[in-house]
């Protein structure tokens, strides 16, 4: 068995899109007969974008099972033979077995053409809407502005949608005049063809239409730029405008994303919050920072954010909600929400430290030696493996030392005791505060002594500073680094954020995505 995949073009004019229907010819149906004649045994197609009726197609994408012997890149030129020639599949290769085009990240990118003049020309009738008001283009590339990142696209969608979730993101938007070829171009009127361009994550059912026929009133000096922001905001499909014909829509691409971000961060009106995800690959974690969010949008973007993270390979997701409406036990759909751990503030108490400092024993042979640039990759190794497991760590690599180095305000050192690294601290200044950002010993180095012996040696240090206090931050999950700092006259001052941890437990996610 085998999973092939196809990209496919289509004229989409003469069908009734592109999932199958009792009502008309699609070109799912299309390709299923073409497949099974092909191939001789029975095929089940699942198609990327689901294409409504007379929308067109340069670049959609579909994948099928199969037994066949026939080499994966030779199918297109095979299957092209029994297709109409208004379906043409532009390649086909092998894919993993698990690779689903409804389920992996990808850039989708849509096409929208209006003839602009006063009179029609025949050629352009199939592909493109004819629209015969002059279009401020200026006008609608101000409004466009506006829908540019991550928003709740509900007033641009169709109320028959199905999904209960309508965030969206568009990553672009480009609107242009192109050149037409045709003869006499004084007597015809004015500008020629408009090509509206959009990319982004997904798209809901109507939704570029709905953004097209609202950017041609716009255009036509019907709605205000400014009044597509009041319009996004509002999330009511009644002020929006009306849906733009679909023989105008052609899907160009669907381009996989195969690039991980480090971080997601969207802010608008509604919603701020940042997602990192540079531990996906090494650690399978996924950290969300949810700075702000409308009560009554809070579950669903919880969810979307969630299944976002996983999607992207997060076995787990650990979650920080700043207006704390996390709970416990809190279960969306399938993921139940697990209190992980605290990020406490303590503050060191010299008065509660003296009483320690006299019953302490003689410094081990513990040396830091200054992280230097010819250190740097000593320096990267012995903090990765020091907090691999450490609960909340990141992950370093060279390019974060680099900068470190660069920052007066902070010093990193490498422990040492004899000729062995054991472990590393880093320290940071604030006007008269010092703070001791990170330390962690190598997992074969702990329990020894170690923490409390450089403890002492370093808040005998800082004290002969002029300073105002001493200050860290540990999670409490942390059992053994709290009860060190504790120990060395470190109390609690405040607890700066809660964090829950949730994972998949269904393996198989549905796409609830929907299409032109």
């Amino acid at each position: 068995m085998k999973r092939v995949k196809l990209v496919v073009a289509y004229d989409g004019t003469n069908y009734c899109g592109w999932q199958v229907q009792p009502n008309g010819v699609t070109i799912e149906e299309k390709l299923t007969e073409a497949l099974r004649d092909l191939l001789k045994e029975e095929v089940m197609i699942i198609g990327a974008s689901r294409t409504d009726s007379g929308v067109h197609a340069l670049g959609n994408v579909a994948v099928f099972d199969t037994n066949t012997r026939i080499p994966a890149d030779k199918i297109c030129l095979a299957l092209n033979q029994r297709l109409p020639k208004d379906i043409v599949i532009q390649s086909s290769c092998e894919v993993p077995l698990t690779w689903h085009p409804r389920k992996c990240n990808s850039v989708k990118t849509y096409e929208y053409k209006i003839l602009n003049r006063k009179i029609p020309l025949p050629g352009c009738r199939l592909d493109s809407y004819f629209y015969y008001m002059k279009l401020d283009v200026e006008k609608m590339k101000k409004a466009a502005a506006y829908l540019i990142g991550e928003h709740d696209f509900k007033s641009f969608c169709s109320i028959r949608t199905q999904v209960e979730d309508t965030v969206r993101t568009i990553y672009q938007i480009t609107i242009d005049r192109i050149a037409v070829e045709y003869s006499d171009v004084e007597s015809s009127g004015f500008e020629g063809m408009i090509r509206i361009r959009i990319s982004g994550n997904g798209f809901l059912y109507n939704m570029v239409r709905i953004i097209v026929g609202t950017l041609l009133r716009v255009g036509s000096g019907y709605y205000s730029p400014e009044y597509v922001k009041e319009i996004l905001e509002s999330r009511d499909r009644a002020k929006a405008g009306p849906k733009a014909p679909a023989h105008g829509l052609t899907l160009i691409s669907i381009q996989e994303d195969s690039v991980l971000q480090d971080e997601v961060e969207t802010e608008n009106s509604m919603l701020h919050y940042k997602l990192i995800q540079r531990e996906v690959e090494k650690k399978g974690i996924a950290y969300l920072i949810l700075y702000r969010c409308r009560d009554e949008d809070f579950t669903s973007s919880l969810l979307r954010m969630t299944k976002k993270a996983i999607r992207n390979g997060a076995k787990k997701l650990r979650v920080y909600d700043v207006q704390g409406r996390i709970y416990d036990g809190m279960q969306l759909q399938y993921f139940t929400y697990r209190f992980y751990t605290r990020m406490d503030l303590l503050q060191w108490n010299p008065e509660k430290y003296a009483s320690y400092r006299n019953s302490m024993g003689e410094d081990f042979k513990i040396n830091l030696v200054p992280m230097g640039t010819e250190l740097a990759e000593d320096y990267v190794r012995l903090y990765n493996e020091s907090f691999f497991n450490v609960p909340n760590s990141r992950t370093y690599c060279v390019e974060d030392v680099m900068e470190f180095l660069n920052d007066n305000t902070r010093n990193g050192f490498i422990i040492r005791c004899g000729n062995d690294d054991v472990g590393i601290i880093e320290i940071k200044w604030e006007e008269k505060n010092v703070y001791i950002d990170a330390l962690a010993f190598l997992p074969n180095d702990r329990k020894k002594g170690y923490g409390t012996q450089l403890m002492r040696r370093l808040l005998d240090q800082i004290q002969k500073w002029d300073i105002s206090g001493i200050f860290l931050i540990v999670a409490s999950a942390n059992h053994e680094a709290y009860r060190l700092y504790e120990s060395m006259g470190f109390e609690w001052k405040e607890t700066k954020s809660s964090w829950y941890e949730t994972e998949d437990k269904k393996q198989k996610e549905e796409s609830d995505e929907e299409d032109e």
